[in-house]
């Protein structure tokens, strides 16, 4: 099966309790595809602008991404973010965000990708979302993501997104936002509503709640001992997630929940390193590993009574 995202390629510039990087390797398709790429080959649809460094495209192919849909734009800068996060990194301040040859950035697929099967809408504006949809045949099955900012700013768009998608990636804070509920189970419940038969609500070092048809679960997070950088941990997370069941093919109840787990051991190795260092170089024997501890981690025999 052919899995294609399309999204943002960044530069980063991230302040924690830590340490500091500055330009490095960031972006929602970034995370995703070379969390993808340790499951099953993705392609990736981006744009970035002259200033983008040729040891950074390597990264991308040497962890298994397919880069013939990235586009470089002449004369133009590659979209940069800085963020600084609190001392417990569950909260973060957004100290810039320079959109540069983003801000035009028109995804046009080529045959090969109009042909995926499996489609990742990353953390772009719903209409540049809708256009991808547009665009691709008749994929098997398609996930999106999004942010406050669009469902305060574009609703309308992102509503007519959700219509068409299988899946929904979203934190906590904006399910709650997006349907006005109180609780998880309910807005989970108005999403699916909405269209998505999938939604998944991730809770940060809490897990994710996995809302699937009549199934629900939940996912623990991968207790660490320590949290070196938490950017891109969702897109990690879904990149996992998807690269996995491109694998499969398994659609099942069963498979999806698999398909979480992988999706947060990856977030696991996502926060352990600034920028992609912590999967860049992951096997799958150290995400087998991780699965197993896992398991052993959150078995629990019937009750005795």
């Amino acid at each position: 099966m052919s899995l294609l995202v399309v999204g943002s390629v960044a530069y980063d510039s991230v302040e924690t309790p830590h340490d500091r990087r500055d330009d490095a390797l960031g972006g929602s398709a970034t995370f995703f595809s070379i969390a993808a790429a340790l499951f099953h080959k993705p392609s990736l649809v981006a744009v970035v602008g002259d200033d983008f460094k040729s040891e950074d495209v390597d990264t991308l192919e040497r962890a298994g991404v397919d880069m013939s849909g990235l586009e470089r734009s002449a004369g133009g800068r590659t979209f940069r973010w800085g963020g600084r996060y609190s001392a417990d990194m569950n909260n973060r301040d957004t100290l810039f965000t320079e959109l540069n040859v983003f801000e035009a950035f028109k995804p046009k697929l080529s045959a090969t990708h109009r042909e995926a099967s499996l489609v990742f809408l990353a953390n772009i504006q719903p209409t540049l979302q809708l256009s991808v949809l547009e665009q691709v045949g008749c994929p098997r099955f398609v996930a999106a993501d999004t942010m406050n900012l669009w469902i305060g700013g574009a609703r309308p768009a992102l509503l007519e997104v959700l219509s068409h998608v299988d899946a929904l990636f979203v934190n906590d804070s904006e399910a709650l936002e997006l349907t006005g509920a109180l609780t998880m189970v309910a807005a989970a419940a108005e999403i699916r509503a909405m269209g998505p038969e999938l939604v998944i609500i991730k809770r940060g070092e809490h897990g994710a709640l996995v809302f699937n048809g009549d199934d629900i679960f939940y996912v623990p997070a991968y207790p660490l001992e320590q949290v070196i950088d938490p950017t891109g941990a969702g897109d990690t997370f879904a990149g996992g997630f998807m690269g996995y069941l491109a694998e499969t093919g398994d659609f099942t109840p069963e498979n999806v929940r698999r398909a979480a787990v992988v999706g947060s051991l990856m977030a696991s190795f996502c926060v352990e390193g600034f920028s992609v260092e912590g999967i860049a170089r992951l096997t799958l024997d150290d995400v087998r590993r991780r699965y197993a501890a896992f398991l052993a981690l959150t078995h629990i025999d019937a009750l005795a009574l």
